[in-house]
């Protein structure tokens, strides 16, 4: 069986910061750090969550709280006991853009008694966490790392990723079409050719994708080509070169496809975003 991540984490990386450990009282904003997400912790204590003034949730089990993309939120502890807890910062290669933070909900939370495969991982993480060991930081944000893994897996084996590349990863026949696609973006890739991979009907494979995806094979394949095409534009690769690599005869097809997709040239969205990184810096 195709693995449904091994090729998405490849191509699209995902690095953790631990930013705090230990323990916190009263009222704490937790601001984003540029265009990233943050992962929580908490291993005890009772923690009511607020976005915007509003309290959406109130933790009071050892839990996990995943925002897979920028979003100010408040943590309101008890001001004597407070909550222990350990947080990091999540960076997507490709930022809110990335293929895998755009396809997770604004923020997941999970008691980490229901994420299996986790209990060796948290002991020795919540182990550093709260020690003073060598090379602690290190170490934490790559167990940080190992932890958001084990929640996709989690999310997509739960059921809990209703519609999106992860509902389509989820599912064991369509996965291998989307995997597929993820593996040879040049190839041209036939409804015809996907349903086969999926061993489905033609009609089926395109219904159920569109329903499980929220999208077409066709418009997905593009999409997944544009994301690479911007990976690749970052990395400051030539534009005939990327065409090659994702399946464009020319510089010019694949100019045509990436303005329809995102309304900008090649060279103009990369402009872009170099003024957002040099802005962001000063």
């Amino acid at each position: 069986m195709a693995d449904r991540l091994e090729s998405l984490l490849a191509r699209f990386s995902i690095r953790a910061q631990m930013f705090h450990s230990g323990n916190l009282c009263g009222i704490n904003d937790m601001a984003p750090d540029g265009d990233s997400g943050q992962l929580h912790l908490i291993k005890q204590g009772t923690v009511d969550v607020s976005h915007g003034g509003k309290v959406e949730l109130r933790i009071a089990t050892p839990s996990l709280l995943m925002y897979p993309r920028p979003l100010p939120h408040r943590f309101l502890m008890d001001s004597d006991t407070g909550a222990d807890l350990t947080c990091a910062h999540l960076r997507f290669e490709g930022g809110s853009a990335s293929p895998i933070a755009a396809t997770l909900p604004a923020f997941v939370c999970l008691p980490l008694e229901q994420v299996p495969g986790l209990d060796s991982v948290l002991s020795l993480l919540f182990a550093e966490a709260f020690s003073q060991n060598c090379g602690r930081a290190a170490l934490l944000d790559r167990l940080f790392e190992v932890v958001l893994i084990q929640v996709l897996r989690h999310l997509m084996d739960s059921g809990q990723t209703q519609v999106g590349m992860l509902a389509g990863l989820a599912d064991p026949r369509l996965r291998r079409a989307i995997v597929a696609m993820h593996e040879q973006p040049a190839e041209e890739w036939s409804l015809e050719a996907l349903a086969a991979r999926a061993g489905m009907s033609r009609s089926v494979f395109a219904n159920s994708f569109r329903d499980t995806v929220g999208c077409t094979p066709g418009v997905y394949l593009q999409r997944w080509r544009v994301s690479l095409v911007q990976q690749s534009l970052r990395q400051g690769r030539a534009l005939k070169l990327i065409a090659d690599d994702v399946g464009y005869g020319s510089e010019a097809a694949l100019s045509r496809a990436f303005k329809a997709h995102t309304g900008s040239s090649p060279r103009e969205w990369k402009r872009l975003q170099l003024l957002h990184e040099t802005q962001a810096a000063t």
